[in-house]
């Protein structure tokens, strides 16, 4: 009897705990990725089926001709500020990605499907159409970014952890992307591929769309939520936990928030022998601010040789690579349109602790390949125990969470109301070179002439400032700082720094301008320069 009245207690208390939820979903969060993802890291790797062999093969002109049907956008009659358009698989695109929809009925996965696309010949849609296992290779946000009565593309997921969007009256340049692992390192690049997603579908009169990804690699496995609200600029927010693999080897660093972007060449080269346009790159610059509030520019460059910058950056309030040129007259090219392309700033949330802001420029011969990469890397903590421990055996932890904006900026947009250095150009001899930089905006626009404006310039060993000037340029409503400097001449000065430091060697050269040289803060952001030495 006793267990009888037991027995109905309990049935009664769980009826009545959710007396309205029988039958409903329960709700997908990112709770449900960061479970997925954790489950993942404590597996061996295993790479999802990659795409058969003759999509692979095709040329980018092949590719390119299999067309996702307009039509067919998700939610394309239903009247939602947001629809989605799905790419083939193909070309680079090797990795297939499961999506799915997230809505009042739960999860619902979206199938691959031969009509949802319009293909380049009708032997290469029956080779499709007899394929098995396939999926997308990614997807592109559709929004009225423009003007209310078309839907532009926002922004796209493919290939990798990549990812890129638009401001308002921008063109694609820049890359995000989810992380990066061992860039640049002795190891060799690992790339991590987002594997899956989940797109949350908007209500009718939604602002913002929410993205849910898994992250998968040999070394690690992640979650990742996006809340992308478009505009000018166009802002991302970016969750993540990320957990190391489960015997995944000790690799030497990871890099949050990674930027990549191209660089062919600026002003500094005055153009290129060969080629009509002064300028090609899709960002000129890394625009930094640490947690004092100083400022940093650091313009790009197209090196010789590889060449990694660090930055010391311990918990960032901002970085991002930069097109702060937004004038057609430095680009000349009417079908590129480099003056368009935006700007994309990282803005950090929380305390990220100490870390390295890195900057890394890859020698590149045209302006088809993506040659600039900047992120910022966590150090691994020390054992408390053991302070002496060897740097390789130093490891992250098992679990790390972070989140951050992503701001897609129009071109020349500042995120602070100091001088900016706006141009970097170098003239040289056989044994001297000087910098002209010009520096405007800010306070620079209203200083009379006659202003005791002060220079400081910062040169590395060996290295001597000849002299230096500051004249105000007028055409820019600024100021010009030129200075020399006498370079290394000695037979073997340049092999011997290159032979201490096992390789290339960049010297570091910084100035900024003050209204006098005793004041304590400047009026500009303090410009940055890393000249890489060459063999004589």
């Amino acid at each position: 009897m006793f267990h009888r009245m037991l027995m109905s207690f309990c049935l009664l208390a769980a009826l009545l705990a959710e007396p309205f939820s029988a039958g409903a979903a329960e709700p997908f969060t990112f709770a449900d990725v960061q479970a997925r993802a954790q489950d993942l890291a404590a597996t061996a790797y295993v790479p999802s089926t990659p795409v058969p062999d003759f999509l692979t093969k095709l040329n980018y002109d092949e590719w390119s001709s299999i067309r996702y049907l307009p039509e067919k956008a998700l939610w394309a009659e239903e009247g939602l500020p947001f629809t989605v358009q799905f790419f083939h698989p193909g070309l680079y695109y090797d990795m297939p990605v499961r999506m799915h929809i997230v809505n009042s009925d739960g999860v619902e996965d979206i199938t691959f499907d031969t009509s949802l696309f319009q293909y380049g010949s009708e032997e290469l849609s029956k080779q499709v159409a007899q394929a098995k296992n396939m999926d997308f290779a990614g997807f592109r946000l559709h929004y009225p970014l423009n003007r209310s009565d078309y839907r532009d593309e926002l922004a796209i997921f493919l290939g990798a952890s990549y990812f890129r969007a638009l401001a308002a009256d921008t063109h694609y340049g820049i890359y995000s992307r989810g992380l990066a692992i061992d860039t640049a390192t002795s190891q060799g690049e690992e790339f991590p591929y987002f594997r899956e997603f989940w797109i949350v579908k908007p209500a009718a009169d939604a602002a913002n769309i929410t993205i849910y990804a898994l992250m998968d690699s040999p070394s690690m496995a992640g979650a990742y939520r996006f809340i992308i609200t478009p505009g000018a600029p166009t802002v991302m927010e970016v969750k993540c936990a990320l957990f190391t693999r489960k015997g995944a080897k000790n690799f030497q660093k990871i890099g949050l928030a990674p930027l990549t972007s191209m660089f062919f060449y600026g002003e500094e080269k005055n153009g290129r022998p060969g080629d009509y346009r002064p300028e090609v790159h899709n960002s000129d610059g890394l625009l930094y601010v640490n947690g004092d509030k100083h400022w940093f520019w650091s313009p790009l460059a197209n090196p010789k040789r590889l060449s990694v910058n660090t930055f010391p950056l311990p918990n960032p309030r901002g970085f991002g690579l930069m097109q702060r040129d937004s004038d057609f007259k430095s680009y000349q090219d009417i079908d590129a349109k480099y003056e368009q392309r935006p700007s994309l700033w990282v803005e950090p949330e929380g305390d990220w602790g100490p870390g390295t802001l890195n900057l890394v420029e890859i020698p590149t011969e045209d302006e088809m390949h993506d040659n600039i990469v900047a992120f910022w890397t966590p150090d691994k903590p020390r054992d408390k125990n053991n302070p002496d421990q060897p740097e390789a055996e130093l490891r992250y932890p098992d679990t790390q969470m972070y989140s951050w904006k992503l701001y897609w900026m129009q071109p020349q947009t500042s995120r602070h109301g100091l001088g900016q250095a706006t141009s970097t150009r170098i003239s040289r001899n056989a044994d001297t070179m000087t910098f002209h930089v010009d520096f405007a905006g800010g306070e620079l626009a209203t200083l009379p002439e006659d202003t005791g404006l002060a220079s400081i310039v910062e040169t590395p060993e060996p290295i001597p400032l000849l002299e230096k000037k500051l004249l105000r340029n007028d055409a820019t409503g600024g100021w010009r700082l030129e200075f020399t400097v006498r370079l290394p001449k000695e037979e073997g000065v340049i092999e011997s720094l290159m032979a201490a430091r096992k390789g290339p060697v960049n010297l570091r050269f910084r100035a900024l301008l003050k209204k006098g040289e005793n004041l304590p803060d400047p009026i500009t952001e303090t410009w940055i320069y890393d000249w890489q030495l060459q063999p004589q």
